[in-house]
């Protein structure tokens, strides 16, 4: 039985992850290194140390990540003061569903604590979340299994009684490194069949998971 759900916030609950990719490139590019689309998609809910190798992998040792970083933050917290942020399509359904039916619900987010609770108050979602975890509270982060462990602890319940939701690989390894039954939702592509083995089912948006959960308790 599935008694909680913890969910990745960026490109799961808000609409962010296309905004990561956007201004990771132009920070990139700022001093001088060309990163692309894909050399942003590869670093998604990536914790920091892996990160870095990736990212000096592809733009070679020279790559100051938390100059490039910093930069990243400034430009996409101008942006974010001009223009806000906008949820995902279907996340306040979900979330008033999860509540409604007597779940338990977690974040799990490589965001710092503080910035996910400002995003998530700013389009109205905040009061849904029982507990706010960020991988800066763990010792290691995604894909290692620590940040979902933890959300499962506080929530007090077994990982393998969680739906996790996660729209990313290296989140989804994460998610099922821990024991939780890991659904894939979507956003900036579609690795669905690299990651079959790891998942419990793939949703087509965030109110097919609704989908999901009555299935699933409906299932023998």
């Amino acid at each position: 039985m599935i008694y909680g759900v913890i969910s990745d916030m960026d490109g799961v609950i808000l609409d962010t992850e296309k905004l990561y990719v956007r201004f990771w490139c132009e920070a990139a590019r700022h001093y001088g290194f060309p990163m692309e689309r894909e050399h942003a998609l590869a670093i998604r809910s990536l914790a920091r140390p892996y990160a870095i190798e990736r990212l000096r992998g592809f733009f070679g040792e020279s790559f100051d990540y938390d100059t490039v970083r910093n930069k990243r933050v400034e430009l996409m917290d101008a942006y974010v003061a001009a223009n806000g942020i906008a949820p995902k399509d279907g996340a306040a359904e979900l979330l008033e569903y999860l509540k409604a039916n007597g779940y338990r619900v977690a974040l799990a987010t490589a965001t710092p604590v503080d910035r996910a609770k400002d995003y998530l108050a700013r389009v109205g979602l905040l009061r849904y979340f029982d507990e706010v975890i960020s991988a800066r509270m763990v010792k290691n982060g995604k894909p290692a299994p620590d940040i979902y462990l933890l959300a499962a602890e506080r929530l007090g319940i077994s990982p393998q009684n969680c739906l996790a939701l996660e729209d990313s690989v290296n989140g989804v390894r994460s998610a099922s490194a821990a024991g939780c039954k890991t659904v894939l939702v979507p956003d900036l592509d579609d690795p669905r069949e690299a990651l079959a083995p790891l998942l419990y089912d793939t949703a087509d948006g965030l109110t097919d998971v609704i989908r999901i959960l009555n299935r699933k308790t409906e299932d023998p």
